[in-house]
């Protein structure tokens, strides 16, 4: 998948496909911060992703109430959301910095909540909601705010 060239996705598979195209680019300590609104789809980008690394799509979910998923696969795929955080500790008492410097591929929903924790060579993707069933997934290898 082209890093300079923003992505439009048609539907909800093509989202996942997209998520399980870019996948291929991911190695072990790779964090991905996924940007959107409410509904954007990134979650569907996170299960295309996840299933890259053999994870079955209808296993993840949005771990809005958990903060975590843990996806076990071909390689451990971690599934951040940090919508509902409100201080930045309480990502550090969950492990965030482990995670992120561990074994596997870090995933972050809402990483704006946890700005100052977030590597400096993060991937950082934003998702935006064109209309319908229709979504334009931008990558950059920097923040781009």
């Amino acid at each position: 998948m082209d890093l300079s060239t923003p992505f439009r996705s048609q539907s909800v598979d093509e989202t996942i496909r997209a998520g399980s195209e870019f996948g291929k680019q991911l190695s072990a300590g790779d964090v991905v911060c996924l940007t959107g609104d409410l509904g954007a789809g990134k979650t569907h980008f996170v299960k295309g992703v996840a299933s890259h690394f053999g994870v079955p799509p209808g296993k993840v979910h949005s771990p809005t109430y958990t903060l975590i998923n843990e996806y076990h696969g071909d390689m451990p795929v971690y599934h951040f959301d940090c919508y509902r955080l409100e201080h930045e500790e309480e990502a550090l008492e969950i492990g965030a910095e482990e995670y992120f410097y561990g074994d596997g591929v870090c995933l972050v929903e809402w990483p704006e909540k946890i700005d100052s924790l977030i590597p400096d060579d993060a991937i950082w993707i934003k998702i935006s909601h064109l209309s319908g069933t229709e979504r334009e997934i931008h990558i950059h290898q920097k923040n781009p705010e």
